[in-house]
């Protein structure tokens, strides 16, 4: 888990903007992913967002496509939760 919550600004494709807090970072089959809570939404249903760099270099944020995949870091970040609950 990360140590201190740091929030994100990210823009949807309308342009508007959402903040969202950084749950976690995670690692998953070499492919990093950010789990992330809204900050001002009513629900605190989590976002997986799959770090991605376009041709310049600059690091992205992205959905994740395909189903199998977003299973998997979603198995993997439950596995987590729960061994932490454990300790």
């Amino acid at each position: 888990m990360t140590e201190q919550d740091e929030i994100i600004t990210l823009v949807d494709e309308e342009g508007a903007e959402h903040d969202f807090t950084v749950v976690d970072i995670i690692n998953v089959d070499e492919s990093e992913y950010a789990i992330l809570l809204p900050v001002e939404e009513e629900n605190d249903e989590a976002i997986i967002l799959k770090f991605t760099h376009d041709e310049e270099g600059n690091e992205l944020l992205v959905d994740i496509e395909d189903d199998d995949e977003w299973e998997k870091v979603a198995d993997a970040w439950e596995e987590m939760l729960a061994e932490e609950e454990v300790e």
